[in-house]
Parts: structure tokens; C-alpha cells; sequence
């Protein structure tokens, strides 16, 4: 069977969308691959994507819902002050999802989406002072960029949204949320999702290299740089077509595993 080209595939999962159809199908599409990728919690965490236009409106999920079950066409639409725009199913939205995602949405416009998980190698590695060690490829990725927030409770005071926004600072697109899990963002909801997926293998891979009791192997900090800078000239070199192919891979796996996020 001949592999379908992205321009056509990208035609047949994005058919002559607005703007924002285009976002609620990929913000539905990073539900379901949580979920399948099994970095869900039960109804908890949330991702958040703008919606394209001159109006602070963010989407969410309708709270209550499973990764899995979420929607294009039901995703909740509020402003950062909490008012509700749309929400279809009239499930409203996680108090502790408006606090976080509201205070990246309306601090960092350069922010298209934002993803906050609660795994369990997430929440290990937020739970230790050293954070990400550089001590493979994978976790170079993230040698530079990565902010950190320290515990306060379960987010549902608004003043907090002042100081994780401080925390996160102006640039950066990493933020483990100290004893209590991990986030990511992206000038795409593309972005965000696999940085998360490449984020989490990084939790996965430190944990095993800790509990083995080996020594661990160091990497020079120049070589550390380096690597920190080849992995944004590749994601530059990924662009296809005003998408990173990866992100097009994993819309394809969703063709075949669960194909309902587009509805």
C-alpha cells in the first residue's frame, strides 16, 4: 500500500477549516494521543489551545470527560476572566485548568497551547530538587529552556496565576510544576504535544538510570550546548508544508486508533 503524501493527507484531515476548526481538531487530536500514549489522569490535567482572533478566548475540555472522549466540536471556550463562551455539553471547565492555562494564555501570546499531565515519572522527577538531568540525547532536548514553579496546593487560587506566570518567565516552553507534574507549550497545539511526548520519555528514562545504581555515564556541557541547539535546527528542518511531519505522523496513527476526535 502506497503511503498517502502529507499535502493530501493534510487536505483530508483539514477540508477547507476555518482557522479555528483547524485548532479544535489538533486540540482534540492532543486529547486522544494522551490518552492513547497513556499520559492521561482519569478527567484531571488539561490541555489548552488560543483561539485564532482578536479576542482572548481560550479552548478547553468540557470537565468530566476522558481524554478519549473529547471532541472538536464540544471543546469548552472561555476568556480569561472565566466567562463561559460556548460550552456545548454544558460540562463547564476544571477550576484548577482555568488558573494554569488562563495565566500562560493571557501572560504569553506567543503561546498557541498549552498541556499539563500528571504522570508518573512526571510527577517522580518534579518531586526531586535536581529536576532533568543531562545524561542522554533524549534529555538534551531540554538542557536550556526549562522553568520550574514550586508547590502551592492544588491551583485553584487566582493570585498564583501571577507567580507561575513569573516562574515560567518570557521564553521559555518547559515548566515542571514542582511535587506535582509537568508542562509544556508551543506555538502549535503540534509542539506542545510532542514536546510532552519526548518530555515524559525523559522522566521515564532518568527514573530507570537512578533506581539501576549504576554510575552515571557524564556529558561533557559543551556537547550538552550543542545537542541543545541541534535539536531546534531539526525541528526547523521538520517543517512540511506549515507542519512538523512528526505531528502529521501521529495524526495518521490517530486515523487508524481513534479516528472520533474530529467529530
Amino acid at each position: 500500500m502506497s503511503h498517502q503524501s502529507d499535502s493530501d493527507f493534510v487536505t483530508e484531515i483539514y477540508p477547507t477549516l476555518s482557522e479555528e476548526a483547524r485548532v479544535r481538531v489538533d486540540l482534540a487530536a492532543a486529547y486522544h494521543l494522551i490518552e492513547h500514549f497513556q499520559m492521561s489522569d482519569s478527567i484531571y490535567t488539561h490541555i489548552s489551545a488560543r483561539v485564532p482572533g482578536d479576542n482572548e478566548y481560550f479552548l478547553i475540555n468540557p470537565y468530566g470527560t476522558r481524554f478519549g472522549e473529547v471532541k472538536a466540536s464540544q471543546l469548552v471556550m472561555i476568556d480569561l476572566d472565566g466567562n463561559v463562551i460556548d460550552d456545548p455539553c454544558n460540562m463547564g471547565a476544571n477550576p484548577a485548568g482555568f488558573t494554569i492555562h488562563s495565566a500562560i494564555h493571557g501572560a504569553r501570546p506567543d503561546l498557541k497551547c498549552a498541556l499539563h499531565t500528571h504522570t508518573v515519572a512526571g510527577v517522580s522527577i518534579a518531586s526531586t530538587q535536581t529536576g532533568i538531568l543531562p545524561i542522554n540525547q533524549w534529555a538534551l532536548q531540554f538542557y536550556h529552556g526549562v522553568s520550574r514553579h514550586a508547590y502551592e496546593g492544588i491551583a485553584l487560587d487566582l493570585a498564583e496565576r501571577e507567580r507561575l506566570v513569573k516562574d515560567l518567565g518570557p521564553e521559555n516552553k518547559i515548566l515542571i510544576l514542582d511535587n506535582h507534574g509537568l508542562m509544556t507549550m508551543g506555538n502549535s497545539v503540534g509542539e506542545a504535544f510532542t514536546l510532552m511526548f519526548n518530555l515524559e520519555r525523559v522522566c521515564k528514562v532518568q527514573m530507570g538510570v537512578l533506581a539501576s545504581g549504576q554510575p552515571v555515564n557524564p556529558v561533557d556541557s559543551a556537547v550538552c550546548d550543542l545537542t541543545y541547539q541541534q535539536y531546534i535546527q531539526f525541528a526547523e528542518m521538520s517543517q512540511r508544508g506549515g507542519f512538523h511531519v512528526e505531528w502529521l505522523a501521529y495524526l495518521r496513527l490517530l486515523e487508524k486508533v481513534s479516528p472520533s476526535y474530529k467529530e
